[in-house]
């Protein structure tokens, strides 16, 4: 028998390579060869490769010796896999092999599988069967009304084989998580692994840690950038072991070959965590919905803030859908909503300090008097957003990246700071340009560093924490930092979009955010949508186990979604929006497809992204496939790490329409890179 293989890494040609005999008489080595990846020889090396096509006899003449393959790299005995990754691999436009890149490196780094002579792996030592008993330590909790329905609705579908997705819209503080461990235990009880996914690793660790108490009786192993290689290998060991466990992360859990899967829970679904950042930019949640189909199992999906095509998807396809209205504090006592209250920065009113009104000030002082806890919430980092000349309007921006510097604060001194590259240089004393000197430079906008020095002069006394990029980056430091909060010793924190992401804290009776309609006008479709949502999730923060809590908005300018701030609101808004979206025919009403070009040229890059449109174009009119080409133009960053980047959009009726017009596109043809990002 023979194979023909490509390479993981490195060498881009297809090879060709003989099986040893004993896989052919052994059905384990044998059996299903296409799609999986084996070791192979490659001069002095044994490298890597994925199985393109199998062959009964040698596929190419030739007196050449075709080497042996060395041995067959055993994934966990997941069925359903290899179809699964071809599904993704091809929604996405990219290799299969890309996928498998990802696994293989994982199990590079956290295991060392010891090999036999004849090429077959050795059996896992720590496969040993362990006792299973599935309950959670509840204590005094009990469930509401609401949360009890629920529970005795979908606990049934544990026990059966079906793709069922299930919306649970609660509102903030509404104890979706109780639901979720009911659900986990009853699976694990079944002698399956449950898959929950959460927007963000510094989340992950806060559910895990609690979950860890809640559970002790299920092995709980998180997956993400911050796992220990000891977990990670504990985790492998698992699934081949076929061991039912929960598994907590954000991308790389849904891409795990898990050959007892039995549900899927998405936490704060409607989340824009779930996109990666780097390219082929795949949507966790996405992947996890159809891995839920795929695999006929049920999946939840919580927020009290559904995305609207969520909300659409769930009407129009009739999932189970359920509402939990009202907060939950453990016991059968009634917790209020926040009072929320607008106020306009004022420039001409005069304060301590310009960026904090008196009704906030005021507020944080009364908070602090009665020992309670306090948010502080703005979606910038840094000390300013950036510096600028006086005399000539000159700003200054980062050499690498299409952005201007951001001023921070490092320890005594401050530097400018790119959010991109993370280029550094000293505060400047004096203009580039027209070389003012430093009194003339105006420190601009306003970031979480600046915030903590602005209410440390208001508050001396208070103890001020901060939570941002900057700070968890540090996982386990950013823990520490949570930790304290909830004990009681930090009195107010202040945070970017870290802080409005399912965190619980119950002792915090008071939200300030400090520039609300700062995100609201973004050049994107649902800029609207994901600025009321975080603004939602954050005043959520306020009052989880209080009678009273208090929420102030501070705005610059009027927008549209502060009509909506209540919760009670968010799906009027959501009705309205979808009216927009179908008179303009974005998600969900479409297919939004963004055709990204990078290169480091920028006559290349623009000469590429013009024939790309032509060609784009003129298929689009001889298939009729009515398809509406916007671009090409630069995204607001179009330039990063000295990489250029064009964008062409493509918004469609369907994704079928989508592939005919990339389907037959010779991407190597162009010099400039090109990726194919899906909107959900």
């Amino acid at each position: 028998m023979f194979v023909q293989v490509k390479l993981l890494k490195g060498y881009t040609k297809i090879l060709t390579y003989k099986i040893p005999e004993s896989w052919e008489t052994n059905s384990l080595e044998g059996q299903g060869l296409e799609g999986s990846v084996i070791t192979v020889p490659l001069r002095n090396k044994i490298v890597p490769a994925l199985v393109l096509k199998t062959y009964s006899h040698r596929p190419e003449p030739g007196s050449f010796e075709i080497k042996l393959a060395i041995a067959r790299d055993h994934l966990p005995p997941d069925k359903l896999y290899k179809k699964f990754l071809e599904k993704v691999s091809r929604f996405y436009f990219v290799d299969k092999k890309l996928f498998y890149q990802r696994i293989r490196g994982f199990v590079s780094t956290t295991l060392k599988l010891r090999r036999t002579a004849g090429g077959k792996s050795s059996a896992h030592p720590e496969c040993l069967e362990k006792p299973c008993v599935a309950r959670c330590i509840e204590g005094p909790i009990s469930l509401t009304q609401e949360q009890q329905q629920i529970v005795d609705e979908i606990l049934p579908l544990s026990k059966n084989s079906t793709y069922t997705p299930i919306l649970i819209h609660g509102v903030t503080g509404s104890g979706k998580t109780e639901i979720y461990k009911k659900m986990i235990a009853a699976c694990v009880e079944q002698k399956n692994t449950v898959l929950l996914l959460l927007p963000e690793v510094s989340l992950a660790l806060q559910f895990q840690r609690l979950l860890e108490k809640q559970l002790p009786n299920i092995q709980i192993l998180g997956f993400h950038s911050a796992s220990r290689a000891k977990e990670k290998r504990e985790l492998w060991s698992a699934l081949h072991c076929q061991q039912p466990i929960l598994i907590i992360g954000v991308h790389l859990p849904a891409m795990l070959p898990i050959p007892n899967l039995g549900c899927i829970i998405v936490d704060e679904e409607h989340e824009t965590g779930f996109q990666e950042k780097k390219h082929p930019k795949i949507n966790s949640k996405e992947i996890a919905l159809w891995r839920a189909k795929e695999y006929e199992i049920p999946i939840i999906l919580g927020s009290a803030t559904p995305s609207i095509a969520t909300l659409y998807q769930a009407e129009k396809d009739g999932w189970k859908s359920f509402r939990l209205t009202k907060r939950f504090s453990g016991k059968l006592e009634k917790v209020n909503f926040p009072t929320i209250k607008t106020v306009k920065i004022d420039k001409t009113r005069r304060r301590q300090s310009f960026w904090i009104t008196r009704e906030l000030q005021n507020a944080i002082n009364d908070r602090l008097t009665k020992k309670e806890q306090i948010l502080i919430f703005i979606n910038r980092r840094g000390y300013s957003f950036f510096v600028q000349c006086k005399q000539c309007s000159y700003t200054f921006l980062c050499p690498n990246c299409s952005v201007s510097l951001t001023l921070h604060q490092a320890g005594e001194r401050q530097e400018l700071r790119c959010h991109y590259c993370d280029y550094k240089r000293p505060n400047p004393t004096s203009c580039s340009e027209c070389k003012a000197p430093e009194k003339e430079l105006l420190k601009r906008g306003i970031g979480t560093q600046q915030v903590v020095t602005i209410l440390e002069q208001l508050f001396p006394n208070a103890k001020i924490a901060r939570a941002d990029l900057d700070t968890t980056k540090k996982k386990r430091s950013w823990h520490e930092t949570v930790e304290k909060f909830e004990n009681g010793d930090i009195n107010i924190l202040v945070g970017t979009q870290t802080i409005t992401k399912g965190y619980h804290f119950p002792h915090v009776t008071l939200v300030g955010i400090v520039w609300a309609d700062l995100n609201a006008h973004f050049p994107v479709f649902n800029a609207s949508e994901t600025a009321l949502q975080q603004l939602i999730q954050v005043a959520g923060r306020a009052g989880r186990q209080s009678k009273e809590s208090l929420v102030i908005v501070q705005i610059m300018h009027e927008h549209p979604i502060f009509k909506y701030l209540h919760e009670e609101d968010y799906l009027t808004f959501c009705r309205e929006e979808l009216s927009f979206r179908k008179e303009t025919s974005y998600p969900p009403y479409g297919r939004l497809v963004q055709i990204e070009l990078k290169h480091t040229n920028r006559k290349t890059i623009e000469e590429d992204a013009s024939r790309l449109y032509d060609i784009l174009d003129a298929t689009n009119t001889k298939l009729n496939l009515g398809i509406t080409l916007l671009g090409p133009t630069q995204p607001p960053v179009y330039r990063i790490q000295k990489i250029e980047i064009r964008q062409i959009f493509l918004k469609a009726s369907s994704f079928q329409a989508v592939h005919h017009i990339l389907g037959g596109l010779e991407v190597k043809s162009f010099e400039s890179q090109i990726f194919v990002v899906p909107t959900p």
